[in-house]
């Protein structure tokens, strides 16, 4: 079901010194950048070889990613493994031992569709799946 690991999500106060730490000290370039309104984030993209990392920082503070932040401060939100058909996907998960925080799909960065697994069915670490655009 998951093909790759798609990116790694890390959760910065700011976003502009964090891009200037991922760029500067390990040569990573911003792919692409976008406000998730309807998650008030603030979102990266950065390259890392093959594999690319998301920065994200809440715009508010009693959003969720607001609410990590003050709970956990910064660091791995989650880990996002790509999917070439969300819908099936999500399905297939329905009838698992896995928790759902979304049981349909959500607009993501760049024009992906994604969902949210509960950490709590998965070592505790956030997962999200990510069919890109195509």
């Amino acid at each position: 079901m998951f093909q790759r690991i798609n990116h790694v999500g890390i959760a910065v106060s700011e976003l502009e010194p964090a891009i200037a730490h991922y760029r500067g000290l390990l040569g990573m370039d911003v792919v692409h950048r976008e406000v998730l309104d309807d998650e008030t984030i603030d979102a990266a993209l950065m390259s890392a070889g093959e594999g690319r990392l998301e920065l994200v920082a809440a715009l508010a503070p009693d959003t969720p990613l607001g609410r990590f932040l003050a709970r956990r401060g910064p660091g791995m939100h989650h880990i996002a493994y790509e999917v070439e058909d969300i819908d099936t996907a999500l399905e297939q998960l329905r009838d698992g031992p896995l928790t759902l925080i979304d049981a349909v799909p959500r607009e993501g960065i760049d024009g992906s569709r994604v969902a949210f697994l509960h950490p709590s069915a998965n070592f505790g670490v956030l997962t999200e799946i990510v069919e890109p655009a195509r």
